[in-house]
């Protein structure tokens, strides 16, 4: 173990797993930068690894097992799991075990069944479990919500979202996995997201219809999977997920019976994040974008040929999420995202499964 895990009187401590794109991009970063929130330790057990943990957040203790973290338990007050999925529900459950409250990337789980035992078991011990779905926060998620709160689509028919990428070479590693114990590929992986967001908007699914193709040379899982969710408040959600899109389509397409909401372009965190910026830094603003990539609104005609009117994007916030777990920890209210909603994502992500193997839609019972 090493460094000093020095904390601010009163701050809350944070022991980390993992410390590869989601723990050094997202979550350390995120934690950092949370009033009340200290990020005390980090799992990894990566020699690499610990020295980048140690330089980019200086007095950070560094352990590379969970034993000797696990055996520290009493001075942590929340673990995030941001290790691979298959060790999330092993993770979680041993943190839950030992009194701990927990944050766990997305997915929570494999299953449905095995992410409402995980909140099972933190309802009896009375500690925080939360999902960490911080695409809740993207700038163009965020306008979505408002325009919706504000009737300006009138009631909406159809949902379009898309998380479409060109990487035409496989990476590699546990996220491209065909291993099924691995829960890699692209439902499970931008498929959490688009799903979590689509439930977020419109209530729970009654049906899914999907599509889930291995379309690259020496590809192992899904990398492009289209998923049809049916709700039952009876708007229709349509989503894809992709690695083999040579041609990006609008990010969003919402379609109201009085305008349409049309968005192209990615929230601009994650870019962010990855070149080391951090929330309160840079001339800009925090999950701010330029005017050029504002989304449109109108009826009757293609905003590419000048249709509708621009809507300025609202920021895009991940600290919120982190902000709002330190609230809860402190006040024992509920989480931003709770493992009941990760549940219900998994629940349609299941459905989706089999209706991509087995060819048919797929009715979800209600809950």
């Amino acid at each position: 173990m090493n460094g000093d895990g020095g904390a601010p009187h009163g701050s809350l401590r944070v022991g980390l797993i993992g410390y590869g794109l989601a723990g050094s991009v997202f979550h350390a970063p995120l934690i950092a930068a949370t009033d009340g929130l200290v990020l005390d330790t980090v799992v990894t057990g990566n020699p690499d690894r610990q020295r980048q943990a140690a330089a980019e957040h200086p007095g950070v203790r560094t352990v590379a097992g969970g034993e000797a973290f696990f055996e520290r338990a009493g001075e942590l007050d929340l673990v995030v799991i941001a290790s691979p999925n298959r060790t999330h529900v092993p993770l979680a459950r041993t943190a839950l075990e030992a009194g701990l409250p927990v944050v766990v990337d997305k997915p929570l789980a494999a299953t449905a069944a095995e992410a409402e035992a995980l909140a099972e078991l933190a309802e009896e011990r009375g500690l925080l479990l939360s999902a960490f779905q911080n695409r809740r926060w993207d700038n163009d998620f965020r306008t979505v919500q408002r325009l919706l709160a504000d009737g300006a689509l009138g009631g909406v028919l159809r949902f379009e979202s898309r998380f479409e990428r060109w990487r035409p070479q496989p990476k590699g590693g546990w996220r491209e996995s065909g291993d099924p114990a691995e829960i890699g590929g692209l439902l499970y992986d931008l498929g959490s997201h688009v799903v979590d967001q689509a439930l977020t908007l419109f209530g729970p699914a009654a049906s899914v219809y999907a599509e889930a193709d291995v379309r690259r040379p020496g590809a192992e899982a899904d990398d492009d999977t289209f998923i049809a969710v049916t709700h039952t408040s009876g708007v229709r959600s349509h989503l894809w997920v992709s690695a083999t899109t040579a041609q990006l389509g609008p990010r969003f397409r919402v379609l109201g019976s009085a305008a349409g909401y049309v968005k192209y372009g990615l929230d601009p965190q994650e870019a962010a994040l990855r070149e080391g910026l951090r929330p309160g830094s840079g001339p800009a603003g925090w999950g701010v974008e330029p005017e050029c990539l504002w989304g449109r609104l109108g009826a009757g005609e293609s905003p590419q040929t000048g249709g509708g009117d621009p809507v300025p994007t609202l920021p895009g916030d991940y600290p919120a999420y982190y902000a709002a777990i330190e609230t809860a920890l402190r006040t024992g209210g509920e989480p931003p995202v709770t493992a009941r909603e990760a549940a219900a994502t998994l629940r349609v992500l299941e459905a989706a499964r089999v209706s991509a193997d087995e060819g048919r839609t797929v009715r979800i019972e209600a809950e």
